[in-house]
């Protein structure tokens, strides 16, 4: 590593801003560059002049694993606590309020050592300014919100599309650097503010063009034109028959369970063979894939699994008079249970609606009652690029290689992260494991997120790391203990200090 003259080391010591005339402040701490008047805050509101002296607005944030009289550790996700620091309570300081690198070549505003049962280890700590940065966003619901590549917009301007869907889950994909930065002002900041409401856990409401208009927040039911999803499918059409074709023997004559994907008909599939059902004549719409199993049973929308179908009984083609019988009990239902139908053919062979018996109505409940919670999922997904990696070593491809061996360990706010294969530290993280208040932005436009990079001593010094610049926690707790925020640690995220196991 350099040994660094006096003057350089004063630079990069510094705290963020210079002092103009009048007591205005040049706030450096991203690449807008704000002048800030006494007593305002600069545009992003996470760094204001007071008195003259450039200061951060919000706090930066430790968590704390605590331990109750009775021996369980208390969850800051459960227990709000009063937010003071427990001494000899295992804590780690996150980069929610730490502070950037920016202008890219000073050391990360904390570079903590942290012993940890006897192993040493160091911990990098920042907030980094993502441009290229946005979220995927998981929709448990069947109802169709788009078609592939539909654009996606927060108060009319375009933030993202409608991606692949997955098994029960419509997917958007929002942000990027393109909305953030390639398009309309407008576009920009529209995009931002997403970003930002959605990875802080707050409610958006977002269109689709050609679509319905639908409010996601991360840890909540998704709302789909006013109507708030109960259910994900526990499976499709074809996985509905396998599961409950034993229940329905005896009580109906043939199944239909709609999906816009497989829809599944019992007396066809493999399960009904084995139940020893006989052919019933129905026949569906669509294309057969496999016996009992047919795609494109109807089009996409927001009625029956998914589909367009408004009546069910549109999913029959026809009824072949030389298999069926008057009286035929057919039972037609959705992948969730949410909507069923049975019907008797009367001795026209048509589908005649009637009360569902008692227990063909409690294995349409059982299928509701395998289904999970519908939820939306919202990760951040990001780029770690040259700013935030020289804030952790002097050669940062180092960093990169031991990111990618597994050496070194990468957290937002304490929660893991995900880190992609191929080139670069590309993160994903889920917002819903992170303390509250995590993100911010700044008006270039970009989102202002935390990173830490925890790794083992030795290994730091040997990266090239800023070995001037590491601090001690219990230094680090001392000068923070009346302005840092608490929170109570999620016992759900790893530990991230736990001894790194060396590979043979």
């Amino acid at each position: 590593m350099n040994d660094l003259g006096d003057h350089q080391k004063a630079a990069r010591t510094a705290a963020c801003g210079t002092r103009d005339a009048g007591g205005i402040v040049r706030c450096d701490a991203c690449p807008v560059l704000c002048r800030i008047r006494p007593g305002r805050d600069g545009a992003c509101g996470r760094y204001a002049n007071r008195h003259g002296r450039l200061v951060r607005t919000d706090p930066v944030v430790f968590a704390q694993k605590v331990v109750e009289d009775g021996g369980a550790l208390v969850e800051f996700a459960k227990n709000e606590g009063d937010g003071t620091l427990i001494r000899g309570a295992p804590t780690f300081v996150t980069g929610i309020g730490a502070g950037t690198t920016y202008p890219d070549y000073k050391p990360a505003p904390f570079i903590v050592a942290n012993d940890h049962d006897g192993y040493d280890t160091v911990t990098v700590v920042s907030e980094g300014m993502f441009t290229y940065c946005g979220v995927k966003v998981k929709i448990d619901t069947d109802r169709h919100l788009g078609g592939e590549c539909a654009t996606v917009r927060a108060d009319g301007q375009p933030v993202g599309h409608v991606t692949t869907a997955e098994y029960g889950s419509q997917m958007l994909a929002l942000g990027g650097v393109r909305h953030l930065t390639a398009g309309a002002r407008d576009e920009g900041r529209a995009t931002c503010a997403t970003l930002e409401r959605l990875c802080n856990g707050e409610a958006v409401e977002l269109g689709v063009d050609g679509g319905p208009d639908v409010v996601v927040q991360a840890g909540a039911a998704p709302v789909v034109d006013g109507r708030r999803e109960e259910r994900m499918r526990s499976g499709c059409g074809s996985a509905i028959v396998g599961m409950f074709a034993p229940q329905w023997a005896g009580h109906v004559d043939e199944v239909v369970v709609v999906d816009d994907h497989v829809t599944g008909l019992l007396s066809e599939h493999q399960a009904g063979r084995k139940l020893a059902l006989p052919p019933t004549g129905v026949q569906l719409c669509g294309r057969r894939s496999t016996p009992g199993r047919y795609f494109g049973v109807s089009g996409p929308g927001r009625s029956w699994g998914g589909t367009d179908l408004a009546d069910p009984r549109d999913a029959v083609a026809r009824i072949d008079a030389r298999l069926a019988w008057p009286g035929l009990r057919v039972l037609i239902t959705s992948t969730t249970g949410e909507d069923a139908f049975y019907a008797v053919l009367d001795d026209d062979l048509r589908l005649v609606e009637a009360p569902l018996p008692q227990p063909v109505a409690d294995s349409v409940a059982r299928i509701g009652d395998h289904c999970e919670p519908a939820l939306c999922t919202v990760m951040f997904m990001a780029g770690a690029g040259g700013s935030l990696r020289a804030g952790v070593t002097e050669n940062p491809v180092l960093l990169t290689r031991s990111v990618r061996a597994g050496e070194t360990r990468v957290t937002l706010g304490g929660a893991p992260a995900y880190v992609w294969p191929g080139g670069g530290i590309t993160v994903m993280v889920d917002v819903a494991r992170m303390p509250r208040g995590a993100f911010g932005s700044i008006p270039t436009p970009a989102l202002v997120a935390p990173i830490e990079f925890t790794l083992p001593r030795h290994l730091y010094a040997a990266l090239g790391g800023h070995d001037g610049f590491v601090r001690p926690l219990e230094d680090v707790l001392e000068q923070h203990a009346l302005s840092a925020r608490i929170e109570r640690w999620l016992l759900d995220n790893p530990w991230p200090l736990e001894p790194f196991r060396r590979s043979s």
